[in-house]
């Protein structure tokens, strides 16, 4: 992975989900919301997939990426607790693996035997952002839903959170 240019394509289409959670809040029709939450994911998919295809995957891409992702869940749950579709319980477990992953990062920079490890994007934490796109839509579509979707998301998480535990003492310096 290579330092490379901050505006790429890829690290464009992450920046743009910061753009994407504005409108998520601007906006209040669910079909327009939908809309969103489909076009973040696409956006997700295409960033990781450009940066791969054209050989252009970059430090600050590896950052963007994430940054792009927790902004928008953050500002969608956060529109959705201040409208009532979520209680606060729902919230806070809807972000459990996104502080867990926060505060793992501000560890592994703190202890100098950890400092070294590189974050990188494991197979459940993208099942756990695809599972919250999911959702995302499920709130607007199947209110009903709601406590099982989130539930399912607080499992998934502490799934992750191990991962990420286990992957990041295994990278550690030795």
């Amino acid at each position: 992975m290579n330092r490379g240019a901050l505006f790429t394509l890829p690290n464009t289409l992450s920046l743009s989900r910061v753009v994407l959670a504005l409108a998520f809040v601007l906006v209040t029709g669910p079909r327009d919301r939908i809309a969103l939450i489909a076009v973040a994911g696409l956006t997700d998919f295409m960033d990781g997939w450009l940066a791969r295809h054209e050989k252009t995957e970059s430090t600050a891409g590896a950052l963007l990426d994430p940054i792009g992702d927790r902004v928008f869940v953050f500002v969608a749950i956060s529109t959705y607790l201040i409208e009532g579709q979520l209680t606060t319980g729902q919230y806070v477990m809807f972000l459990t693996r996104d502080i867990a992953t926060a505060v793992g990062f501000v560890v592994a920079k703190i202890i100098p035997t950890l400092r070294p490890a590189v974050f990188r994007a494991r197979m459940l934490g993208k099942i756990v952002t695809v599972l919250q796109l999911v959702t995302l839509v499920g709130i607007l579509v199947m209110p009903e839903l709601t406590r099982i979707l989130i539930l399912t998301i607080g499992i998934i998480s502490a799934a992750s959170i191990v991962d990420y535990t286990f992957a990041l003492w295994r990278g550690r310096a030795r």
